[in-house]
C-alpha cells in the first residue's frame, strides 16, 4: 500500500482524470466509502445521530456526499457549514433531503453548534483536507476547539476524520493546537505521510484506508509503501511439510555481556520463534553456563573473553572459522562497549570473507561502528543496520533531534550512501533500501517501548535472512511481525507492564494468522 505526499496525491488525481475518472466520480466514491465506515463504526445507520462539520473545499464536498448516504440509510444527520459553499451540487442534493443546516457566521455565540454537539453520537470532521498548510484561525479554530472541548466531556462521542483530522499537516505530521483528534481517520485512496508521523499520528486514532477508484497502477512509481498484512502474507518464506532444520537456515548470534545477558537470550529465542532451523549463540565463554541453564534449544559457541563476561579482542578468528556453516549473522545485542569488545567488532569486520553471510548489526555494534572513521567502507554484502534515533545520529555524525525531524530522509539517504538496508526504529519504524525504496510501519504502541524489544527485532531479522529473504524484505517483514506482535501484547496484556519476552509467543501467532488469512490488528 503506497504512502503519499500531498503533491503525489494531487498527481494521482490528475492521472485519474487523464484516464477518464472525473473529480465528481472520485468524490462520489469517497463519500460513499466514508458513509459506510461511519455506519460500521456506529453499528448501523437507522436512527443514529451524526453531525457533519463541512468545510469550503473538496473535503467538505466528500462530507456532504457521506451525509446524503447516511440520511438515505435512515440516520439523523445535521450539517454545520464553516463557510458558504456556492453553486454546489452536493449541497443541493443534501438540501433536497431536508437535512437541518446551520452556517457558522449565522450562529451567534455558537448556540446551535453547542446544542448539536450535545445531540450527536458522531462528529464527522470534513472541514479541511490535504490542501491546508497554515495555522487554524477564526471560525475554524473556534469550531474545532468547541468540538474538542465537548469530546473531552463526553466519552461516548465518536469523532471521525475525513481523510485526515483538520489541523494535521498531511506531509509533515505537524499538528495545530486547535486540531480535533479523531477516533477513526478514513484515508482516501492512500495513507498520507502525516498519518504515520508524530505528533500528528497521535491524533489519527484508528486509520482506515478506503478505495475511491484510482487504479493502483497509477501509483506504481511512488517509492514509499506501508507495511500491511496483505504484503506480509505474500512475503512469508515457505514452510514445506518435508523440511528439515537445514531448510530454514542457521543463524549465528553474537550477543550478550555480563551486564546484558538477557539480550542474548531474547535475540536467540526470537530467531527461533521466527522460524530459523538452528540458532547458535556465540557469547563470552563464562556466560555459556548461565544461558544454557535457561535456553535448551540453541547451540553455543564459547568465545574468548578479555574481562569476565566480555568478548575478547581475539575472538574474531573463532567466528570466521564457522561462517561457512551459517546462513545469517546477528551482531551487537547487549555486547557492551568494553574496549576489547569494540576491538573485536573492528577485527571481525576486517576479517569477513569477500562474500559473507547476510549480516544484522544492532545496538552496541552500531555504537562501535560510529567510532571508526570510514566504517561504511568496511561493511560488505547484505547488511542491515538497525539504529534507534540516537544511534542513527551517531552514525551520521549528527544529532537525535536532526534525525527525528525528517526520519524518512535520514534513513533513505543513509541507505543510499552506505549501500546497506537501514531500519530506523521508533514509533513508525522506517525501513530503507539502498535503491531508494522505503517501507513504513504504521505501528506505535507503548507495549514495544521497553528494554529488549529491539533484541527481538534483530533476532527476527536474522531468522528471515537465514530463510532466504533479501535484506530489505527480511528487515521489513521482521518489523511487521514484531510490531504486530506488540499490538497483540497490547490487546492481551495492556499498554503498561508489557515486557519484551511477551513478544516471543506472539511472533509465531502472527505468522500463523497471516498464513490463514485471519484478521490481525492494524491495516490489512
Amino acid at each position: 500500500m503506497k504512502v503519499v505526499t500531498v503533491a503525489q496525491m494531487r498527481e494521482l488525481e490528475a492521472r485519474a482524470g487523464a484516464s477518464g475518472i472525473s473529480t465528481d466520480a472520485l468524490m462520489a466514491r469517497a463519500g460513499l466509502a466514508v458513509a459506510r465506515s461511519v455506519r460500521t463504526l456506529l453499528g448501523g445507520a437507522a436512527g443514529r445521530r451524526s453531525l457533519v462539520l463541512v468545510g469550503p473545499g473538496n473535503n467538505g464536498g466528500d462530507g456532504l456526499v457521506a451525509a446524503r448516504h447516511l440520511r438515505d440509510w435512515g440516520a439523523e444527520v445535521r450539517l454545520y457549514l464553516l463557510a458558504e459553499r456556492r453553486a454546489d451540487a452536493n449541497l443541493e442534493r443534501t438540501r433536497a433531503r431536508s437535512l437541518p443546516e446551520c452556517r457558522a457566521d449565522q450562529d451567534s455565540g455558537g448556540v446551535a453548534l453547542d446544542a448539536w454537539l450535545g445531540w450527536a453520537e458522531c462528529v464527522l470532521d470534513a472541514v479541511l483536507g490535504t490542501g491546508r498548510a497554515r495555522p487554524l484561525e477564526g471560525v475554524y479554530r473556534t469550531v474545532l476547539t468547541r468540538s474538542r472541548e465537548t469530546r473531552a466531556r463526553r466519552a461516548d462521542l465518536r469523532v471521525v476524520a475525513l481523510d485526515l483530522p483538520t489541523g494535521l499537516d498531511a506531509d509533515t505530521g505537524r499538528l495545530d493546537p486547535a486540531a480535533l483528534p479523531a477516533d477513526l481517520t478514513i484515508a482516501l485512496a492512500a495513507p498520507k505521510m502525516g498519518h504515520l508521523t508524530f505528533p500528528g499520528a497521535g491524533a489519527v486514532g484508528r486509520l482506515e484506508v478506503v478505495d475511491i477508484g484510482i487504479p493502483p497502477d497509477l501509483a506504481a512509481d511512488i517509492p514509499v509503501e506501508l507495511l500491511t498484512a496483505t504484503w506480509a502474507a505474500r512475503t512469508l518464506p515457505p514452510r514445506p511439510a518435508d523440511a528439515h532444520k537445514g531448510t530454514f537456515g542457521r543463524v549465528l548470534v553474537i550477543a550478550g555481556s555480563s551486564t546484558y545477558i538477557g539480550a542474548a537470550a531474547l535475540v536467540g529465542q526470537a530467531a527461533g520463534r521466527c522460524g530459523a532451523g538452528l540458532v547458535t549463540l556465540a557469547v563470552a565463554h563464562s556466560l555459556v553456563p548461565v544461558l544454557a541453564a535457561k535456553l535448551t534449544e540453541p547451540t553455543y559457541l564459547p568465545l574468548p573473553e578479555d574481562a569476565p563476561g566480555h568478548i575478547g579482542a581475539d575472538a574474531a578468528p573463532t567466528i570466521v572459522e564457522v561462517l561457512g556453516q551459517v546462513d545469517a549473522l546477528v551482531v551487537g545485542c547487549g555486547i557492551g562497549l568494553h574496549p576489547a569488545t569494540e576491538a573485536f567488532i573492528g577485527s571481525l569486520l576486517e576479517s569477513l570473507p569477500p562474500s559473507p553471510p547476510p549480516l544484522v548489526l544492532d545496538a552496541d555494534a552500531l555504537t562501535a561502528l560510529s567510532r571508526r572513521p570510514g566504517w561504511w567502507e568496511q561493511v560488505r554484502g547484505d547488511v542491515v543496520l538497525t539504529p534507534h534515533p540516537g544511534e542513527m545520529g551517531r552514525l551520521l555524525g549528527s544529532t537525535t533531534a536532526a534525525v527525528q525531524q525528517d526520519r524518512l530522509t535520514a534513513a533513505r539517504e543513509a541507505a543510499t550512501r552506505w549501500g546497506t538496508t537501514i531500519v530506523l526504529k521508533g514509533a513508525g519504524t522506517v525501513v530503507a533500501a539502498p535503491d531508494g525504496r522505503l517501507h513504513l510501519s504504521g505501528v506505535a504502541t507503548p507495549a514495544l517501548a521497553t528494554a529488549g524489544t529491539g533484541d527481538c527485532l534483530a533476532g527476527s531479522m536474522g531468522a528471515l535472512l537465514s530463510q532466504g529473504l533479501s535484506a530489505f524484505a527480511a528487515a521489513s517483514l521482521a518489523v511487521y511481525l514484531t510490531g504486530t506482535a506488540g499490538l497483540l501484547v497490547q490487546e492481551e496484556v495492556g499498554r503498561a507492564g508489557a515486557i519484551a519476552s511477551d513478544l516471543l509467543p506472539r511472533l509465531p501467532q502472527v505468522w500463523q494468522r497471516l498464513q490463514a488469512g485471519a484478521p490481525l490488528p492494524g491495516i490489512q
